[in-house]
C-alpha cells in the first residue's frame, strides 16, 4: 500500500467519522474543497461533490440538519433510516476522496462507511451518557457536537490534496 493510499484511507475514515456525527457536514465541507479544482475528480463521487449543484445545496441540507438535530421529534441517529444516511454519506465522502487522490475508491468508500457507522453509535452513547451524568440539556450537547463535527470536518476536507 502506497503512502497516497494510506492518506486516502485515513481521510476517508476521518470524513466518515464526521458523517457519523452530522451526515451532511462531511459532504458539504468536502464539496467546497473539491469544487475549487474543477475537472480533477477521477470518479463520479468526486465529480458529484465538486459540482455546482452540490456546492449550493449541501450547505443548505447541512444547516437543516443542524436545526433538526436539536428537535425532540428527530429520531435517534442509530435508527435504521438515520444510520443508513450516515453510512451512505461516509461512503460517498470516502469514494470522493479516492476520486480526488487516485486512491482505492472501493476501499475508501468501505472505510468511510465503517467509520460513519462506528462514530454514529459512539457519539450517540457518549452524548446520552454526558447528558445523564452532567444534567446538561441535550440541545447544548448537540451544539458541542456540531462544533466538533465542523471543526474536524473542515480540517479533514482541507487536507484533501
Amino acid at each position: 500500500m502506497t503512502s497516497t493510499d494510506r492518506t486516502t484511507l485515513g481521510l476517508a475514515a476521518g470524513l466518515g467519522a464526521v458523517a457519523g456525527l452530522r451526515s451532511m457536514a462531511a459532504p458539504a465541507l468536502l464539496s467546497r474543497r473539491l469544487a475549487r479544482a474543477r475537472g480533477r475528480g477521477r470518479n463520479a463521487a468526486a465529480r458529484l461533490l465538486g459540482s455546482p449543484w452540490a456546492v449550493r445545496m449541501l450547505p443548505a441540507f447541512a444547516l437543516g440538519e443542524l436545526v433538526a438535530d436539536k428537535l425532540p421529534v428527530t429520531p435517534a441517529r442509530t435508527e435504521p433510516t438515520s444510520l443508513a444516511g450516515r453510512v451512505g454519506s461516509g461512503a460517498l465522502c470516502g469514494a470522493a476522496v479516492a476520486g480526488w487522490s487516485g486512491g482505492p475508491a472501493v476501499s475508501a468508500a468501505l472505510v468511510g462507511a465503517a467509520a460513519a457507522l462506528g462514530s454514529s453509535f459512539l457519539a450517540y452513547h457518549l452524548r446520552k451518557a454526558a447528558g445523564e451524568s452532567t444534567g446538561v440539556p441535550d440541545p447544548l450537547l448537540g451544539l458541542t457536537e456540531d462544533a466538533l463535527a465542523y471543526t474536524a470536518g473542515a480540517r479533514l476536507a482541507g487536507a484533501v490534496t
